[in-house]
């Protein structure tokens, strides 16, 4: 379906029964990275997926200055409020998963628990956030420039996906296809106005979230495993998790075992 969010149409898919579980993808994605997932969480979950600004199915606007992640922390929150649901379970992958902590910071008293799978507060300083926002300037132009299919052929193959190399070659394929279904100008635009080097950072928040928190890091993903540890030094509430023989992408290359730690997270009262 699709719902206007502060003038965007965004576009929103609901699945399974129980307590409402928001489920928000990374750069490149859409909602249909969760549709593996869905048959497991939907079992105790009423599962939310959202096509993020300038993604999928949701519009993308000209203007950088839209795609603020706190404009987008906003946008969920009416989201929400037109759902009619007052307390949400939030699990937020890389990008998404840095909107998740936006979310929490903003709105602590939404959120029931937080999953966070291969993501980070942001940057500490003024100078990081500076040098990144460079480097993502020049690679926003070259997705303008170039197009997303050459966009695409260069992000499949960075570092931080090679562990994919080793899935199956359709699901490769349709990973690729799904990549190649976003637009130029909502890509080029989120990491402009959404991307690390733009968003505040969360550091100094964490430690007044009052909810449970799972962090989820693949071993091989050394750069985001030591983030992982980090924050859980930070949050008053959290535990962590590595699963062994994944990447960045947890929840594509190992989702039975995803699906059931985040499901076992989600139900568990205690």
């Amino acid at each position: 379906m699709n719902i206007k969010l502060n003038d965007v149409h965004y576009y929103v898919e609901k699945r399974g029964t129980g307590f409402p579980l928001l489920l928000l993808h990374g750069f490149t994605g859409s909602s249909t990275t969760w549709y593996p997932l869905a048959s497991v969480l939907g079992q105790t979950s009423t599962i939310i997926m959202v096509d993020l600004l300038g993604h999928g199915k949701t519009e993308a606007p000209p203007v950088v200055e839209r795609y603020d992640i706190l404009k987008s922390a906003a946008d969920l929150k009416l989201l929400l409020d037109k759902l009619a649901v007052d307390k949400v379970d939030l699990l937020g992958y890389s990008m998404g998963g840095r909107l998740a902590i936006t979310f929490a910071a903003l709105y602590p008293e939404m959120v029931r628990k937080l999953v966070l799978e291969s993501t980070t507060p942001g940057l500490k300083t003024k100078k990081e956030r500076e040098a990144r926002l460079q480097l993502d300037t020049k690679l926003a132009e070259k997705i303008q420039t170039d197009g997303v299919k050459t966009f695409v052929n260069y992000w499949e193959n960075i570092p931080l996906f090679q562990t994919q190399k080793n899935l199956s070659p359709e699901k490769r394929a349709e990973i690729r296809e799904q990549r190649l279904g976003n637009n130029a100008t909502g890509l080029a635009n989120s990491l402009l106005g959404m991307g690390t080097g733009s968003q505040p950072s969360w550091w100094s928040s964490l430690e007044s979230f009052p909810f449970e928190t799972l962090i989820l890091a693949g071993e091989q993903d050394m750069k985001f495993y030591k983030i992982g540890e980090e924050m859980l030094s930070k949050l008053p509430n959290a535990k962590f998790l590595s699963i062994k023989k994944a990447g960045h992408a947890i929840h594509v290359e190992e989702p039975e075992k995803f699906g059931t730690i985040v499901s076992g997270f989600l139900s568990n009262e205690s």
